[in-house]
């Protein structure tokens, strides 16, 4: 008969307490833990932590940082849990420039409102005075005397649905052609209401209509290269593509028919 081992009673009384020590040290961690915890909320609560000390904004470029945070409703001094980030969005995002926004805390206590903007296409003149008009469309109500020269300036438009159409046209250009168009005239003829007379930065003018703008204007560098620089006048985009000098009437065929692309 084969002997078992047997252990006493007393033998796993140590055993037991000190499990059982174990077991009232971790409880007792935890309950003085989340004590702290409770007390250091308190004092956070309380303290200048907790309120909003710095309100940063970037991406901005046509709205003013004072507007930005007027509109955000974020003060100085409030309680930093009390934005409500997604509501402060929307606020911002009525703004007729504001595209999209992001709001973040900067632990502990600095908010960063990035704005992302719609980008500027061009100019309205209006009344004296030139208006920006936006990748959408929208003609902002500040107007400027100063003549910009930052973007493309529309003449003869008014804030319909052409204008609109003027706009996208010129948003689907590259950025190098937008760069070379000073003025836009709307000039509108019998044959074709969207007849348009640009002005451009190297000398030239170009007649052109709505109706084929981009299509036709972004073969203009290749255009003039073919042309001599020193000799200006009207690149006609209308139908075809031809050169008429001002000194001339007669008129230059470009080597390239522009009228099928």
């Amino acid at each position: 008969m084969k002997k078992e081992n047997v252990v006493s009673i007393e033998d796993r009384i140590p055993k037991l307490k000190q499990h059982r020590k174990k077991k009232a040290n971790r409880r007792l961690l935890f309950l003085l833990s989340l004590f702290m915890l409770m007390i250091l909320s308190v004092v956070y609560f309380q303290s200048p932590l907790s309120h909003v000390k710095e309100v940063k904004v970037s991406g901005n470029e046509l709205i003013p940082n004072q507007e930005v945070l007027l509109e955000s409703g974020i003060d100085k001094g409030m309680n930093v849990w009390s934005v409500n980030k997604n509501k402060t969005v929307d606020q911002l995002k009525g703004l007729p420039e504001v595209k999209d926004a992001e709001v973040k805390l900067s632990f502990p206590n600095t908010y960063e409102i990035k704005i992302r903007e719609y980008s500027k296409k061009a100019y309205l003149s209006k009344k004296n005075k030139f208006f920006v008009i936006l990748e959408n469309g929208e003609v902002l109500d500040k107007g400027t005397e100063s003549i910009p020269v930052d973007a493309p300036l529309l003449r003869g438009f008014e804030e319909d649905d052409v204008l609109k159409k003027m706009v996208k046209e010129l948003g689907e250009l590259p950025e190098e052609v937008q760069h070379l168009i000073s003025e836009v005239n709307l000039d509108p003829k019998k044959t074709d209401q969207f007849h348009l007379i640009l002005f451009m930065n190297d000398g030239y003018e170009v007649s052109a209509t709505i109706r084929s703008f981009s299509e036709k204007m972004v073969h203009y560098p290749s255009i003039v290269s073919q042309l001599d620089p020193s000799v200006k006048g009207i690149i006609d985009l209308e139908v075809g593509s031809y050169f008429r000098a001002y000194e001339t009437e007669g008129e230059q065929s470009d080597e390239e028919d522009e009228g099928e692309r």
